[in-house]
């Protein structure tokens, strides 16, 4: 996926500044796809290029005039190719995966104390998840449309945080249980 899709689904959900976009990817988008404001304005620059955006421009007294992006027709078109094209699937590249494969080369103790930061990271990132779906969507059965689909997105960041939480927990054992019997 590339970061114009990303923004791309945030204008289909509804128009925005550049700034109101970059505030939404800080505040939910991205949790699941990132990009600093920077990357937010340049790649709408493009879109808007591309023809796949258009903008109102919007005067403010003592302040200079700010545009209100909106997916052109082709941006929506564009869109619907994008969402229905098959996505591939991802290997895993996780650079804690490759030190623990040569945890034999290196210290254990900072290995686990290593594991254990990053549990504790994505425990508390797993807690946020599961606070916005409670707070968010407190009735899940209920939802259609957008509402649902921006819960089931949420309810794979829950169960991807919970599976690197459990497995944290199992290679700190694992590597507990060989120092202890070094």
């Amino acid at each position: 996926m590339a970061l114009e899709h990303a923004i791309m689904v945030s204008l289909a959900e509804r128009p925005g500044t550049g700034y109101e976009i970059a505030q939404q990817f800080d505040r939910s988008i991205g949790h699941f796809w990132s990009a600093t404001h920077q990357q937010v304005y340049r790649t709408l620059k493009k879109l808007h290029v591309d023809g796949l955006v258009d903008f109102e421009p919007v005067v403010q007294d003592g302040r200079p005039d700010k545009k209100v992006y909106q997916l052109s027709d082709a941006g929506r078109e564009a869109l619907a190719k994008w969402v229905s094209t098959p996505t591939a699937v991802t290997p895993l590249r996780n650079e804690l995966g490759v030190k623990i494969r040569g945890a034999e080369h290196g210290d254990l103790a900072s290995i686990i104390l290593e594991l254990e930061q990053y549990r504790d990271s994505n425990r508390q990132l797993l807690e946020f998840y599961r606070s916005s779906a409670a707070q968010d969507f407190p009735n899940p059965d209920a939802l259609t449309g957008r509402k649902l689909h921006q819960y089931l997105v949420l309810r794979g960041g829950i169960r991807a945080a919970t599976s690197v939480v459990e497995w944290c927990d199992e290679v700190i054992d694992g590597l507990a249980n060989e120092l202890s019997a070094q």
